[in-house]
């Protein structure tokens, strides 16, 4: 290997292992909830703030840790945010009450979206053109792998040692990140200079919003006060974001990206893929733990084909983006993902046996990494260079919103076919909720199917064509 294949390789790796506590964050709490709450004697309501404060910054500073990084540097946005994730975890793991982890956990969440977006520019400008969609590829299996076992290693960590140590374990990660990344990583910014203050705060006003009534409806319906005012908060911040972008001369998110159809259909099938995933996972961990009595970490070892599933398959499906198109991988991908949740939804009994469910476990992995394979690639080519690190917001902040979406529609499906069947066995009654969840998650997820099917191939190579026509990168230093 040459020098400067090992120099990408060690930057590959110094903007990716941090990524990945960054997803494994998202929901690592979630098995750690119960032994918190009983450490703080908090109430349910309090305590879901753990992990929704987290959610909450990330979701909604995405596209501004996007923005600072294009105006301040990328390589310095991405530092300061692996600096301020783990800051901020040694303040979680440290917290006396659960007012101080939550504060804590906020903070978490923006040093996370400065992590994320930028993750994946330097990623991509790390490597050569023919190495790019391999590379994006593995950032994009490593990132689903770190949301997918988080579950699995926070009931690990919880049950073995003490929900501290979930934090704690991000320290000696970020402690080596930060030597790494000076050393493997170039500094790069965008070719806008100018800051678009105001469209930063009405979009990161309208995704906290958004998400916030999300999560409301989750918890207190979709009729519920807290949800009604969210979700009309977000609408009106929203229009008002279009407005000011439009009479910005530096929008945070250009017009003609809307009018890149590769990279709205793409962004499209992020927002269904993550409805399904997340909601799935949700409601998959608490069978395994409920009807079928494994323990949090019996559990997360049971997802386990569906979760590792993709950093098998990424790697060889990212060398066929080219040859056929991050479209029919998405498509593909996004089928497959149906198919093995329908799979699930038919077989699933209150006396099911786990080996039943395997095959559609792994398949639904299957199709969870085609999707990470295609989609980030489909994303960041379909824009000039210089746009990675607008598109990478994007797609990111799609994605966390489709999870949360997915998790607040999943749960009000399950709960109103559970109120409806809970007179009688409360485990029939809970498979029938988890049925009728999955088919809601299925119907999603195929329309992210027939999504992918309208990216057209060449839609690969559209970013390489404009950025004849706009300035670079810029690279510093």
């Amino acid at each position: 290997m040459t020098t400067d294949g090992r120099m990408s390789t060690w930057a590959l790796i110094a903007t990716s292992v941090p990524m990945f506590m960054v997803s494994l964050d998202n929901l690592i709490v979630t098995n750690a909830l119960a032994e918190i709450g009983k450490e703080f004697e908090v109430r349910q309501s309090e305590l879901q703030w753990v992990m929704n404060g987290y959610v909450l910054a990330f979701a909604g500073l995405l596209l501004a840790g996007a923005a600072l990084g294009d105006r301040f540097g990328r390589r310095r946005v991405f530092l300061t945010g692996v600096t301020l994730f783990t800051a901020s975890s040694v303040a979680c793991a440290l917290a006396d009450s659960v007012g101080t982890l939550v504060v804590a956990r906020v903070l978490q969440g923006a040093g996370a979206a400065a992590i994320l977006p930028v993750s994946l520019t330097l990623a991509v400008a790390a490597v050569s053109r023919e190495r790019r969609n391999l590379a994006v590829g593995v950032w994009g299996g490593v990132n689903g792998l770190g949301i997918a076992i988080g579950p699995l290693a926070g009931g690990l960590v919880t049950e073995q040692i003490h929900w501290s140590w979930i934090f704690w374990i991000n320290v000696p990660v970020g402690v080596l990140a930060l030597p790494l990344a000076l050393w493997a990583v170039k500094e790069s910014r965008g070719a806008e200079r100018e800051l678009n203050v105001v469209s930063m705060v009405l979009v990161t006003g309208s995704v906290v919003s958004a998400v916030w009534g999300i999560v409301s409806a989750a918890d207190h319906g979709w009729t519920a006060s807290a949800t009604v005012i969210g979700l009309s908060a977000a609408l009106v911040l929203a229009i008002a974001f279009v407005v000011s972008e439009r009479a910005s001369k530096a929008p945070l998110i250009p017009s003609h990206m809307y009018r890149v159809p590769a990279f709205v259909l793409s962004n499209v099938v992020s927002i269904t893929m993550y409805f399904g995933v997340f909601g799935s996972i949700f409601f998959l961990t608490q069978f395994l733990q409920g009807p079928m009595g494994y323990s949090p970490f019996e559990a997360g070892l049971r997802t386990l084909p569906w979760t590792v599933a993709p950093m098998i398959v990424v790697p060889v499906a990212s060398q066929f983006v080219d040859r056929i198109g991050g479209g029919v991988l998405q498509a593909a991908g996004c089928a497959l993902q149906g198919v093995g949740l329908g799979w699930i939804a038919v077989i699933v009994t209150p006396d099911v046996g786990y080996g039943a469910m395997v095959p559609a476990l792994a398949l639904a992995g299957v199709g969870m990494g085609l999707v990470f394979a295609g989609n980030p690639a489909t994303v960041i080519s379909s824009v000039r260079e210089s746009e990675h690190n607008k598109a990478s917001g994007v797609n990111n902040t799609s994605r966390e919103f489709g999870g949360a979406l997915g998790v607040a529609a999943l749960t009000t499906v399950f709960s109103h076919r559970f109120t409806d069947n809970s007179s009688g066995d409360p485990m029939a009654a809970f498979t029938d909720g988890l049925e009728a969840a999955l088919w809601i998650g299925v119907a999603v997820v195929m329309l992210g199917a027939v999504s992918g099917l309208f990216i057209r191939r060449g839609a690969a190579h559209a970013g390489e064509d404009a950025v004849q026509q706009a300035p670079a990168t810029v690279p510093v230093g």
